[in-house]
């Protein structure tokens, strides 16, 4: 059997184990004496270490069994738990995080934690390694396993093969005992799979066993084969062989695993008496709800309905080219059904932020120590979903402005105390929607932005000039941190001083169709609030012609259409506005922008776009109407075209261009 078919499953519950284990640990670190948190840790360390031992990776392994070991000490009351020992485990956690990553990547999850075992070990008794290397260890004859192992079991049963207990006894007078265990293993695996033993594949490496131990094993051979090959390694005492039930929790996890092949979940509920009827709803078995799909899946999904929208499109252009009643509310139909569809496969693609923000407090945890603050942050929000490309691309932006938060926002101890403020420092994570955009706010509680200081730099690096500065607003003095090279650090640090970070968080929320404000207080903290689109791949917009080509500009960016006469425009440091209720706001003419002939006329269409606090006049030569596009990239042989986001095909299979409003109002 190929246990290689398990391993996406191996890392969803790794994950799921290891944010359990971080969570925790947070807690843990505040309150040593809770139980429950050891408990859970210890749990989520346990079965982390059967799951990773049944799929073959060792490091993982040995290092959740050294966590077990020094965890069971403080849970039993045999130890105290120290800094030391959280500090360790967090290490351990990071370490297990890296190697559920490499496995990720098609690695085999091999690092050196040769160290963080040493420093483990120190932390549990000698008095205990000596009493586990002389407890005896006896085969039970119910083999206790995980749920996960269960599963592992239960697929197998449903694939022709039968798991047995194979419980074997060696000579009393075994001289190399673990020599004899690896022949026994070695028999075993020629004919089926080893899921677990009993003692551990460590324990039975390093004889901490008396003569006696078990196996759980998957074979398609028959029961008296397995024995007779077993029976014939020297110095094997007596095999003995029983069939392994697997308990009900098993039904439960085979829902998740892949369907590649069939798996019987149902269980037949049994007839209750016409006497008692109440019992025929409790005997009903609940049934799992939910399942896992691969994400190459849920992005074929999207392909080929994004393909279905461009088909659409076409159809309706040719219903209205056709004039025929019944084609026409056929495609009404249609168009109501893709609509019903098209929220369905969107929500497919939506994923909770919280798979973000869970990576969070344990690098606070770190950063805030490194800088010798107390800070303490705060997340709510963190169900609010997002579309899934937008999920995997924020996870840096968001890093950098926290890492910014602590240690620019937040003052150190001294300064707070100065300020009648707690030691303590707060930072807030929150996230929310609002109308067809999610908003990430980050949220601190110190000192506020020096406009003062933040624009005497950027006149330093030439970045505005002194009569610029002292037009600035308290609101583009604040935006001056994301220039190119802006840095308010007197020193460069492992943190900062670089010139590097929030030029790149702007430059990647604009790149996912975000933006990002900033607000601040002088002595109370500064907000930095990003806001960014439900999806990326299937967007409103509305379709302009310029010239003789057809451009696309999404609707999320459009404040409003009109018509604007040419005696309407004005001049304004030698370029072109219009009064827009009571603002002078900016006209671009995008045939100018895009090398197309120029017409002069009486009267304009203009749209209206804003970005961040900017409004601008986009000059079009004709508004078409709003569509639903999809947005497709570009491709690398046509990136850095000024202002254009993507490429999207229209129902007549005309390519139009999609216009970045973001792009264009940035200088």
């Amino acid at each position: 059997m190929d246990l290689n078919e398990y391993v996406g499953l191996f890392l969803d519950e790794s994950m799921e184990h290891l944010q359990a284990i971080n969570t925790s640990l947070l807690v843990f670190e505040e309150r040593l004496d809770d139980e429950a948190v050891i408990d859970q840790i210890f749990r989520s360390a346990h079965t982390l270490k059967g799951m990773a031992g049944t799929m073959g990776y060792d490091a993982i392994a040995d290092l959740t069994h050294e966590m077990e070991s020094a965890l069971d000490l403080v849970r039993s009351k045999k130890q105290p738990a120290t800094a030391e020992l959280i500090d360790v485990l967090f290490v351990a956690a990071e370490q297990l995080e890296t190697m559920v990553e490499d496995i990720s990547r098609g690695g085999k999850g091999k690092l050196d934690v040769t160290e963080t075992v040493r420093r483990l070990q120190q932390f549990i008794r000698p008095e205990q390694e000596e009493i586990i290397s002389v407890t005896p260890s006896t085969a039970p004859s119910t083999f206790e396993c995980d749920v996960y192992s269960e599963a592992v079991v239960k697929q197998s049963i449903a694939s022709g093969y039968q798991a047995y207990i194979v419980q074997v006894e060696l000579s009393a007078d075994v001289i190399l005992k673990a020599a004899r265990v690896y022949m026994v293993f070695d028999r075993l695996q020629q004919l089926g799979d080893v899921i677990l033993s009993n003692p551990t594949s460590d324990e039975l490496e390093q004889e901490h066993f008396e003569t006696s131990f078990s196996v759980l094993f998957v074979t398609q051979q028959e029961q008296s084969v397995i024995q007779e090959a077993v029976a014939s390694v020297s110095e094997v005492a007596t095999v003995k062989m029983d069939v392994f039930e697997a308990t009900p929790e098993a039904e439960v996890a085979t829902s998740t695993l892949p369907q590649e092949v069939p798996v019987a979940t149902s269980v037949p509920a049994p007839t209750a008496s016409p006497e008692s009827p109440e019992q025929t709803d409790l005997s009903v078995p609940v049934a799992s709800k939910t399942i896992r799909v691969n994400l190459e899946r849920i992005d074929r999904l999207m392909n080929l309905f994004e393909e279905f929208i461009i088909d659409r499109g076409r159809l309706e252009r040719i219903a209205a080219e056709v004039s025929s009643p019944e084609l026409t509310d056929t495609v009404e139909r249609i168009k109501r059904g893709t609509n019903e569809l098209q929220s369905l496969v969107l929500t497919l693609r939506m994923m909770p932020i919280e798979q973000v923000f869970n990576r969070f407090p344990r690098m606070v945890r770190s950063v805030s120590k490194d800088v010798g603050k107390h800070i303490k942050l705060h997340i709510t929000g963190a169900e609010t979903e997002l579309d899934r490309t937008v999920i995997d691309e924020i996870g840096d932006p968001l890093v950098h402005l926290i890492r910014n938060a602590i240690d620019h926002g937040i003052e150190n101890k001294a300064e707070r105390i100065l300020a009648n403020k707690p030691v303590e420092g707060n930072l807030s994570l929150r996230a929310y929607h609002s109308g067809n955009r999610v908003f990430i706010e980050i949220e601190d509680d110190g000192a506020g932005i020096n406009h003062e200081r933040v624009t005497r730099i950027a006149i330093e690096k030439g970045l505005i000039t002194e009569e610029e500065a002292m037009q600035l607003t308290i609101e583009e003095a604040s935006m001056l941190l994301f220039a190119p090279g802006f840095s308010t650090a007197e020193e460069v640090t492992d943190l900062s001083g670089r010139g590097v970070g929030l030029d790149v968080v702007k430059s990647k929320i604009e790149s996912l169709g975000g933006e990002v404000f900033v607000e601040t207080r002088r002595g109370e903290g500064t907000i930095f609030r990003i806001s960014l689109p439900l999806t990326l791949s299937i967007i409103s917009a509305m379709l302009v012609e310029l010239g003789q080509e057809t451009y696309a500009i999404p609707l999320t960016a459009i404040i409003e259409t009109t018509s604007l006469r040419k005696s309407a425009i004005l001049q304004a440091h030698r370029e072109k506005v219009f009064d827009f209720r009571g603002q002078l706001v900016p006209l671009i003419s995008l045939n100018e922008v895009y090398g197309l002939p120029q017409h002069e006329a009486e009267a304009y269409s203009v749209v209206v776009v804003r970005s961040g606090e900017k409004l601008a006049g986009l000059i079009v030569s004709e508004l078409i109407g709003q569509q639903e596009i999809v947005m497709k990239p570009l491709g690398s042989y046509l990136e850095g075209i000024r202002a254009i986001s993507g490429a999207t095909i229209l129902g007549d299979g005309q390519v139009a261009l999609i216009i970045d409003s973001n792009a264009l109002l940035r200088k």
